[in-house]
């Protein structure tokens, strides 16, 4: 993908490049030739190359409602498109309008949007040789007033950062699955992380037995490819108290195991892992941008299939924190391996707020759709923090309530909790079955089960597979809470 060194501000008359100039609906003849004007009105995300002022331009439309983050994140991405689609390799994006409306900040979701735009699925064999011999698009940035030039040239960096983090966490969750197994994606994400201030200790299966941790080898032990668990520390502000915790549900294969997927969900069992690689991209943006703030990440990793000796309905197994759980659904194995995880990081990393994020309930999308995320929080500080976070990064997200009667549900006869609901509330009880482990620490939960992934893109920054949904929103809640 495109980097921080292929975006600059450029000057107002610089001539390198195809200029491309948003324009809002009704306001073309302004900038068009009266011949040209009726080619172009301006409507959303209309696209249109004409000369303006004798100079080759690609138009984009901005129809006529109030702009947002999204909308310019939208805009972007559809330029960036059209400019690919052609193959040019020099263009210079003019501001103006953008700034006018939202401010000097929205030069971050400026060049978010624009470097989303080109993203490219991974590629093996020969596509993956084409896909390297393309040439790199330069992308100039104009429109900026030479006051706020020290700030562009920031917020610029910190959206490429944003954009290569949720790229990676794209690419993971695109992944042929034979390409990622537990291991090979520990590998990725330390060679993701090479070079900056993190550091990683992976603990490999022999280690997680010693351990104790039981409920992410019930679940990994089913495969021939061992499970383990990726341990990434952030110290930015070494003179805090406070480490937050990012957790995030890394199963590189989820056939369901015993309690099979139906074959219609099979195409997307290689992308389980969609919250870990939100917590990876976020680290890396992070670590990346110096930001002071602590953040430790704890990620299991695993597959779940189906093996003569893997986790069966009615199985009792016990845990990390010594709980023992009821399985009743050997396809619920998300929220199993998170509860090792966050106790993990409660008890031995000493995070003071938990957050965890992980593809884990179809309920979520029956509620929500594939554009909101479902968020559980029982603490309100966290919570306010959280918003602030959504708020800047654009992202959508929708707070779910819960009270005493829906813990009764996952109460079990047999063991200290069960992993599925005695009747109903998916998407909540798999929130609670977590936050029996986060052992009384600020908790908040991610469902983003309907937004990790998109067949048919529901904006223009997205393409088909993986979203990279929760990246930028974990970045700002960690900069927020400095």
């Amino acid at each position: 993908m495109l980097g921080v060194e292929d975006l600059l501000i450029t000057e107002e008359d610089a001539q390198e490049g195809m200029q491309v100039i948003f324009v809002k609906e009704g306001e073309q003849k302004a900038l068009l030739e009266e011949e040209n004007a009726v080619l172009f009105s301006g409507s959303w995300l209309e696209r249109a190359f004409l000369p303006v002022d004798g100079h080759p331009t690609l138009l984009i439309g901005l129809g006529k409602k109030p702009l947002d983050i999204f909308k310019v994140k939208e805009a972007c991405a559809s330029a960036a498109k059209a400019w690919t689609e052609k193959g040019i390799r020099s263009v210079r994006l003019d501001a103006s309008v953008f700034i006018q409306e939202q401010g000097i900040e929205t030069l971050r979701d400026m060049a978010e949007g624009a470097l989303l735009g080109t993203y490219q699925l991974p590629c093996f064999g020969e596509k993956e040789k084409e896909q390297k011999a393309k040439e790199r698009c330069r992308i100039g940035v104009s429109g900026i007033s030479e006051e706020y030039r020290q700030q562009a040239e920031t917020l610029l960096k910190e959206g490429s950062v944003l954009a290569a983090g949720v790229d990676f966490a794209r690419d993971m969750v695109n992944m042929p699955g034979n390409f990622l197994r537990p291991a090979d994606f520990a590998e990725k994400i330390c060679g993701f992380l090479k070079d900056l201030p993190v550091e990683s200790v992976c603990y490999s299966r022999d280690q997680l037995k010693e351990m104790g941790m039981e409920a992410l080898l019930a679940v990994g032990d089913g495969s021939q490819f061992p499970p383990c668990l990726l341990v990434l520390r952030y110290q930015g502000a070494p003179e805090s108290l406070q480490t937050i915790g990012l957790i995030g549900k890394g199963v590189t294969c989820d056939t369901g195991g015993y309690c099979l997927k139906a074959s219609a969900s099979m195409e997307g069992i290689k992308g389980d892992m969609a919250g870990a690689g939100a917590v990876a991209g976020a680290l890396y943006a992070l670590a990346r941008r110096e930001t002071k703030a602590n953040v430790t990440a704890v990620i299991p990793m695993c597959e779940n299939r189906i093996s003569s000796g893997s986790l069966l309905p009615g199985d009792v197994i016990s845990s990390y924190a010594g709980k023992s759980i009821e399985v009743l659904n050997t396809d619920a194995e998300g929220r199993l391996i998170l509860a090792d995880a966050m106790s993990y990081a409660v008890r031995k990393e000493h995070v003071t707020q938990v957050l965890d994020i992980a593809t884990l309930t179809g309920a979520v999308a029956t509620m929500f759709g594939f554009t909101v995320g479902g968020v559980l929080c029982d603490d309100e500080n966290w919570y306010r923090e959280f918003e602030r976070a959504g708020r800047t990064s654009g992202e959508r997200y929708a707070r779910i309530p819960f009270y005493e009667e829906h813990e009764e549900m996952i109460k079990s006869r047999l063991a200290d909790v069960r992993n599925t609901s005695k009747g109903g509330c998916g998407t909540i009880t798999a929130g609670l079955f977590i936050r029996e482990f986060a052992e009384n620490k600020p908790w908040l939960h991610l469902d983003i089960a309907g937004t990790a992934w998109v067949s048919d893109p529901a904006f223009a920054f997205q393409s088909p597979g993986a979203t990279g949904a929760g990246v930028t929103t974990l970045y700002h809640l960690c900069t927020k809470t400095t």
